[in-house]
């Protein structure tokens, strides 16, 4: 069974979500972007099932949530929870921080992230990871 394609509206909120980064998120992209560490590539706001994740490390398996304090919230907390269970199905490990912690603690967090990657070899893929439908054409004006 192949992929389902990704829908308009998915691809329009995603880009959406990109141009409109808050600012923890505009900082960790500035670090997640230039990693160098081999097998590693982030996505920001990538679409994977019912779900779009903030940044993607597909050959990885990683996403990195950035959560401002309405995560915090009964209702959210029930979501974000159920999100991640469907995510580890899928076989992706969820990394959420907190807007506060990257923005004062960034190394703490690049800490973190650089501990996980460092403990989870990249898969193999003979094509390697294209972007998901959509993601990063630069024909679209996405980035």
């Amino acid at each position: 069974m192949g992929k389902r394609p990704i829908s308009d509206f998915k691809r329009r909120t995603a880009k959406r979500l990109r141009e409109k980064a808050t600012g923890a998120e505009d900082i960790l992209w500035r670090h997640l972007r230039r990693l160098e560490i081999e097998g590693t590539h982030f996505r920001r706001q990538v679409v994977i099932g019912p779900y779009i994740a903030d940044f993607a490390c597909l050959t990885r398996r990683l996403i990195i949530e950035v959560d401002g304090s309405q995560h915090g919230e009964d209702a959210n907390i029930q979501r974000d929870e159920a999100r991640t269970r469907w995510l580890n199905s899928e076989g992706y490990r969820v990394l959420r921080f907190w807007n506060n912690d990257v923005m004062t603690r960034t190394e703490a967090v690049l800490e973190a992230i650089h501990t996980v990657l460092a403990a989870t070899p990249p898969r193999l893929s003979s094509a390697g990871d294209p972007p998901p439908q959509g993601e990063g054409d630069p024909s679209r004006g996405e980035t």
